[in-house]
């Protein structure tokens, strides 16, 4: 018997070796953890209006079900499934297919729509069942598609202007503007400021506010087509650092009496309205007003009716620069009192204000940054939010009294987790992972200790050879931490030298590292290890959720500070035996181009090869808002521009470059790589060059596939 036994022990030992020693494609690496390779999760999941359930849609293979759980008892309802969707479709004689569950949306606990091409399709609860009609079938072409929950009505843009659909389907035109250049309805400032729309229906529903712009002073900027023939220029506005700037104002819609009053927000014209936010009695609008320097910033209150300016509530300054990216939020029931964000003590937390300007003060204070607002719990006069008080690589949510500041963490393990509250803030939905723990969604009380776990992921990457994956603490020049990953190749030998690959971003608004799933960060990364290469990466100063000292390190000298902290990197990979400080690469996209192309001419000699995608390459040609923000104009800062210039530091190139950019890019425009090689040329350096057609900023979907081929083949070749 016992030999019976170590067969058998063995046997599993040798078959679970197998298991473990899947490699993986470049598939997987690329797209993995966008389909196959995803732990698994629970679809669709999400709080119901108004009651205390949440719904979600089932595994269920060939027939998925949209099913209600009730809380705390989690008695489980099947509302509809997929095939009874289809039929209800078929028997109304509605044409749209469905192989899958579509997005699902509650308007209130009784009505659920979703959206197919630009149909748009209501399931309403009739008695004890559920009906499906259609509700409105919109213009193809309509874009910025808004519903407001409480009235019912649509609101969409086409072209360039704005419509709203009533309860009875009417279709009302808000503007009628052929002039090219007049936009209403859509996001403005280039997205930047936590901007994602244009429109804005007050909380009761009875009148809609919208962005319009006047970008006729922009030049246009070619955006050439090169699938048709001829090509075909598609031009969009594209306001470059130290050019005029759009012209932005805000109307309020009446759809009772299809009326349009502008809010006053008065000169100059070049400033950033910010912060779109409607009083719960819908009396106010409140505007964050940030000059074009971006280093004053006004909450001005509005009449919403009249448009008249009544009051700045309060104002805020920093030398170097402000940057709004959350809107303010009324605390539950009550017309007056609002919660701030601000980073003025440089990290970003939590002030009380009311609507006549009064201060309460600040609700969380501490060397941590505040990264979303849940919701609230009334009765306590809590605060439900999530921060990376607990280190900046992680991410927990804490609920803070907004009258005593007492504050609770309420989800222990440490790694990122992201939260859905309850509408009366009685329960929450957090979905965690680090690590070792791929993905865990649990539901909770927080009134009692209550837990119940709704799913624990297996690993989908169980059966593949893994990296060993280490966690890196060094020392920025001026004392800050700087946290970083190293990633050993599969069955590493210390007693041998490995080429490197550093991956970089190190821009604003952006961390790459933190403690989830999985410890690598990408794929791809453990695909270059399993090939025989160690891959270092490091958010230096500059990047996000570390304060406002580390993130304006960089202010008026991008790609100096970050280059110094990624040298430090360097250092320490060079401090390790096994790595061959003479086959080190470096790659990047977007700012992490401008990384990549920078430390290749500034730093020559360094890395003997590079691949940057989607460069910035002279910060004159990128657009306002962010550069401005960073660089001040490049009338008041050229010392910065000539420094950060690329095009006049071609002659430093060592060792291969290889520069990737998208055909249709409209945020880091063609032409910065496209004078980067004239440059070149000029100069009478090789580099090597890419481009994809019918692409933006990023290659995505299936060619990305290509791309990872091409950056790891280009490695592969020369490192």
């Amino acid at each position: 018997m016992r030999n019976i036994g170590s067969l058998l022990l063995m046997m599993l030992t040798f078959f679970t070796s197998i298991a473990q020693n899947k490699k993986y494609t470049i598939e997987d690496a690329t797209l993995g953890l966008r389909s196959h390779l995803v732990p698994q999760s629970i679809k669709q999941l999400k709080w119901i209006p108004n009651v205390q359930a949440f719904s979600y849609v089932s595994d269920t293979k060939g027939n998925p079900a949209f099913i209600q759980k009730n809380v705390p008892s989690l008695k489980e309802d099947t509302l509809f499934t997929l095939k009874d969707l289809t039929q209800w479709l078929s028997n109304s004689k509605l044409s749209p297919s469905l192989s899958s569950m579509p997005s699902l949306q509650w308007l209130h606990s009784k009505a659920i729509y979703f959206q197919k091409s630009n149909t748009l399709y209501l399931i309403e609860k009739v008695g004890n069942h559920w009906e499906l009609r259609l509700w409105h079938e919109l213009p193809e072409k309509a874009d910025n598609i808004e519903v407001e929950r409480k009235q019912g009505y649509i609101a969409y843009t086409l072209d360039n202007n704005l419509f709203i659909v009533n309860q009875k389907g009417l279709t009302t035109p808000i503007s009628n503007d052929s002039r090219k250049g007049i936009v209403y309805g859509q996001s403005v400032h280039q997205n930047e400021f936590g901007i994602e729309k244009g429109i804005f229906f007050s909380p009761k529903g009875n009148y809609l506010a919208y962005y319009r712009m006047d970008e006729t002073m922009v030049k246009d900027y070619p955006i050439i087509d090169w699938s048709e023939i001829p090509a075909k220029d598609n031009p969009k506005k594209y306001p470059m650092a130290g050019t005029p700037s759009h012209h932005v104002t805000l109307g309020v819609f009446n759809p009772k009496n299809n009326t349009t009053t502008y809010i006053k927000t008065g000169l100059p014209e070049e400033q950033y309205l910010t912060g779109v936010t409607w009083s719960p009695d819908e009396k106010y609008i409140l505007i964050g007003l940030l000059n074009r320097d971006q280093n004053h910033l006004k909450l001005n209150k509005y009449d919403a009716l009249t448009g008249q300016f009544l009051q700045t509530l309060f104002e805020e300054r920093d030398e170097k620069y402000i940057q709004p990216t959350k809107n303010l939020v009324f605390l539950p029931n009550d017309n007056e009192r609002f919660v701030w964000w601000s980073q003025r003590s440089g990290f970003r937390h939590l002030y009380l204000y009311n609507l006549k300007g009064d201060y309460f003060g600040a609700i969380t204070q501490g060397n941590f940054v505040i990264n979303d607002i849940l919701g609230f719990n009334k009765e306590k006069q809590e605060i439900i939010y999530a921060s990376s008080q607990e280190s900046p690589m992680s991410k927990n949510i804490y609920s803070v009294n907004w009258m005593s500041h007492h504050t609770q963490l309420l989800t222990k393990d440490f790694g990122v987790h992201q939260g859905q509250l309850s509408e009366n803030g009685h329960y929450l939905i957090d979905q965690f992972s680090n690590p070792h723990t791929p993905r865990k969604i649990e539901i909770m009380s927080l009134k009692t200790k209550w837990k119940k776990t709704l799913l624990e992921a297996e690993n989908p990457l169980i059966s593949y050879e893994r990296p060993t994956i280490k966690n890196v603490n060094l020392k920025a020049s001026d004392g800050n931490d700087l946290y970083g990953k190293i990633i050993l190749p599969t069955h590493f030998d210390s007693t041998k030298k490995y080429p490197v690959i550093v991956y970089l971003y190190n821009g604003p608004n952006v961390q790459l590292l933190n403690t989830g799933f999985p410890a690598s960060g990408n794929l791809w990364y453990e695909y270059m290890a399993q090939k025989g290469y160690i891959v270092f990466t490091m958010d230096g100063r500059g990047s996000s959720n570390r304060g406002l000292k580390f993130e304006q390190a960089i202010f008026r000298q991008l790609g100096t500070v970050e280059m110094e902290d990624q040298l430090k990197g360097v250092e320490y990979l060079k401090s390790l035996p096994y790595v061959d400080s003479k086959r080190m690469g470096v790659h990047g996209w977007s700012y992490g181009g401008f990384m990549t192309t920078s430390l290749m001419l500034r730093h020559p000699g360094v890395f003997k090869v590079a691949v940057a995608g989607g460069p910035v390459i002279d910060w004159r040609m990128y657009e306002i808002m962010y550069t401005e923000r960073y660089m001040d104009t490049p009338e008041s800062n050229p010392e910065g521009y000539a420094s950060a210039d690329l095009l006049t530091k071609t002659k430093n190139l060592e060792g291969k470059l290889l520069m990737i950019h998208g055909a249709q890019d409209g945020v880091v425009v063609w032409q910065h790589s496209m004078r980067f090689i004239k440059a070149c040329v000029d100069n009478g350096v090789q580099m090597d060059y890419f481009v994809y057609p019918g692409h933006e900023h990023n290659v995505l979907g299936k060619d990305r596939v290509h791309l990872m081929q091409k950056i790891t083949d280009y490695f592969d070749q020369n490192l």
